[in-house]
């Protein structure tokens, strides 16, 4: 089905207005101080929730 009326360009970019992209959260990692998201591992040290849960550092084949 087709619309009745056209929709003005005010009221498609006023339901559009909330759909801009938010910044990334970042906080601290307590062990080494670097930035990383809330709630998962740091990326630089592994650390997370108390203890290391990701081997970081150089792999030797």
């Amino acid at each position: 089905m087709l619309p009745v009326k056209k929709m003005s360009k005010t009221r498609t970019r006023t339901r559009r207005a909330h759909h801009a992209l938010q910044p990334v959260n970042l906080c601290a990692c307590p062990k080494c101080g670097k930035p990383k998201r809330p709630h998962a591992a740091c990326g630089v040290c592994g650390y997370a929730s108390g203890k290391v849960l990701l081997p970081v550092g150089d792999k030797e084949a």
